[in-house]
């Protein structure tokens, strides 16, 4: 069992920047592939990115394109997604989630194949 913390989350002005962290409980983690989803009210959860055990695969949902960037350090355990250029369309619960699955080549965007998850941090982007 693996259990993800969140956290980094908070309300910031639109234009500005906040880096989450997702940290795992467990040192295997270095060893799986780690995604980021979020869920704003009255909405579906919805990918937002993803990165390999390796960090050579990271794909990006095409909203955060450009703006946000997930990176590792598999030394601490934890998980970075920084986000810049903020929109107030990036408000909602932002979670964390690892693949049981160890040392794949890629990274999916597809919330079925991860199975551990964290509790959600709240990122809100005032206009």
């Amino acid at each position: 069992q693996v259990q993800l913390v969140e956290s980094g989350g908070g309300l910031v002005q639109a234009g500005g920047s906040l880096r989450l962290s997702c940290k795992a409980s467990r040192s295997s983690f270095s060893s799986r592939a780690v995604a980021w989803f979020r869920q704003a009210p009255g909405k579906e959860r919805e990918f937002v990115a993803a990165i390999s055990w390796s960090g050579s695969n990271t794909p990006y949902a095409d909203s955060v394109k450009g703006r946000f960037t997930i990176s590792r350090d598999n030394a601490k355990n934890t998980v970075f997604l920084q986000m810049s250029s903020l929109k107030p369309e990036d408000t909602a619960v932002y979670y964390c989630a690892a693949d049981d699955v160890r040392f794949a080549f890629t990274a999916s965007a597809r919330a079925f194949d991860y199975d551990y998850w964290g509790q959600g941090t709240q990122v809100t982007v005032s206009s």
